[in-house]
C-alpha cells in the first residue's frame, strides 16, 4: 500500500494511534483481496490539527551555524545542540520506555563527531564490524535524526504534531538538519561508489534535497 506520508515515518504522524491504527487496518484489508498482487494508495493525508504548533529547539545555534565556516566550529555547534536536546531525549525514552536510537552502535555524544569527519574529508574507524562503513554512516544519520524527533515530540503539546511539521523544523532549524544536508553533497562527489549512493538517495528526503537546491 502507497502512503503519502514522510519517508520514515509508514504510519504517519508519532504518537497518533487512532491515525495510524487506520493506516494498518486498511493495509491488512488488502489480504482480503481475492487476487493479488495488490497496490492501492492509502486515501488520506495525515490530519491537521488546528492548533498552530511551534516546534522549538532547547539551544538555537542554526544562524551561527551558517556564519562561521570553519569545520571544527561548525562541529562545537552541532554538539553543544546535540548537548543541548539530551534532557528531552532522556524524557522521551523515560515516558515512552523505548528508543529507536542506537542502530549504529555509536554513542550519541560522538556521532556529531562521527558524522562530521566525512565533512572533513576523513575516514573515521567503523564501530561495527558486520557492515560497511557508508552504511554505518546512514545509520549514524538514522540516529541522529530520531534522536531529535524523538526529543522534540514530547514536548508538552506536541503529542500527534504532523511529519510535515517536524520535517521542516528539523531541517529547516537545526543545525543537525544543515550538516546533513551539507552531508549529502560531500557523500554525492565521493569516488566511493556505496558512498556516493547514500549520499543521492539515504542521507536526506529527495523533498527535502529539492527544496534545498541551490
Amino acid at each position: 500500500m502507497w502512503v503519502p506520508f514522510e519517508l520514515g515515518h509508514p504510519l504517519g504522524a508519532p504518537d497518533n494511534p487512532e491515525f495510524q491504527r487506520r493506516v494498518l487496518l486498511d493495509l491488512l484489508n488488502l489480504f482480503d483481496r481475492p487476487s493479488g498482487p495488490v497496490l492501492e494508495d492509502f486515501p488520506d493525508d495525515e490530519p491537521e490539527s488546528n492548533v498552530e504548533v511551534v516546534l522549538a529547539c532547547p539551544v538555537n545555534y542554526s544562524d551561527y551555524y551558517k556564519e562561521i565556516g570553519e569545520a571544527d566550529s561548525r562541529l562545537k555547534a552541532l554538539n553543544m545542540e546535540i548537548s543541548g536536546m539530551r534532557s528531552w531525549y532522556d524524557m522521551a525514552v523515560s515516558k515512552r520506555n523505548r528508543t529507536t536510537v542506537g542502530v549504529s552502535g555509536i554513542e550519541i555524544e560522538r556521532i556529531g563527531e562521527f558524522i562530521y569527519s566525512f565533512m572533513k574529508g576523513e575516514e573515521p574507524e567503523n564501530p561495527r564490524d558486520d557492515i560497511s562503513l557508508p552504511y554505518t554512516l546512514k545509520l549514524a544519520v538514522e540516529d541522529l535524526k530520531s534522536y531529535y524527533v524523538e526529543g522534540i515530540t514530547t514536548q508538552p503539546g506536541q503529542s500527534g504534531v504532523s511529519s510535515q511539521i517536524i520535517s521542516d523544523w528539523f531541517w529547516g532549524e537545526t543545525v543537525a538538519g544543515k550538516v546533513l544536508l551539507d552531508l549529502k553533497k560531500v557523500c554525492e562527489k565521493s569516488e566511493d561508489r556505496m558512498m556516493a549512493m547514500m549520499g543521492a538517495h539515504f542521507i536526506v528526503p529527495g523533498d527535502v534535497a529539492r527544496r534545498n537546491q541551490e
